[in-house]
């Protein structure tokens, strides 16, 4: 990657510093559950500022634990819809991106791994100066369209954002 696309690099932050970007809201969320319902604001909304994005997390009791999920979800939210121009002339795609098109079949990196999203959201800003095109995206990766449409396809979150980013150049979405 080159020096000047670190500024807005938000995915290889730690933990830490990406909080101290975001709004961070706790609340408490209503519903069924009686005496095991939470009773105190443990509900965790994240809002990053330099994006716009925000994350929320209230599925446990734990407001830590839900902070760890916000964060995870806000991660994804920027890898998928935060995107950067690329210079083609110059671009040489990273390791990490070449770890999602294994030539054997099976990523070496998968969503859980941090460096997940980081690659997804590079092999997106690809993909989007390629003009969403599978053929020549693959082309300048030297992959075959096969193996990137099934990481493309791979994660409903993924799909979704790519279909929708076809939709907006009038493509047909995958499948």
């Amino acid at each position: 990657m080159d020096d000047s696309r670190t500024a807005d690099d938000y995915l290889n932050l730690t933990d830490a510093d990406l909080v101290r970007q975001c709004k961070v809201d706790t609340f408490r969320v209503s519903g069924p559950g009686g005496q095991h319902r939470n009773k105190r604001d443990t509900a965790v909304r994240l809002r990053h500022g330099p994006t716009g994005l925000s994350a929320q997390a209230f599925e446990r009791r734990s407001q830590r634990e839900n902070r760890v999920r916000a964060l995870r979800r806000l991660r994804e939210r920027i890898a998928l819809e935060a995107r950067r121009p690329l210079d083609l002339s110059t671009y040489s795609p990273p390791p990490e991106v070449m770890a999602l098109l294994p030539s054997d079949g099976r990523p070496a990196i998968g969503p859980r791994g941090s460096a997940y999203w980081p690659a997804v959201r590079e092999l997106l800003d690809l993909f989007v100066a390629l003009d969403c095109s599978v053929s020549e995206t693959a082309q300048r990766l030297d992959v075959n369209t096969g193996r990137l449409s099934k990481v493309l396809t791979s994660q409903p979150h993924l799909l979704r954002t790519v279909n929708a980013l076809r939709a907006a150049r009038a493509q047909r979405p995958l499948r």
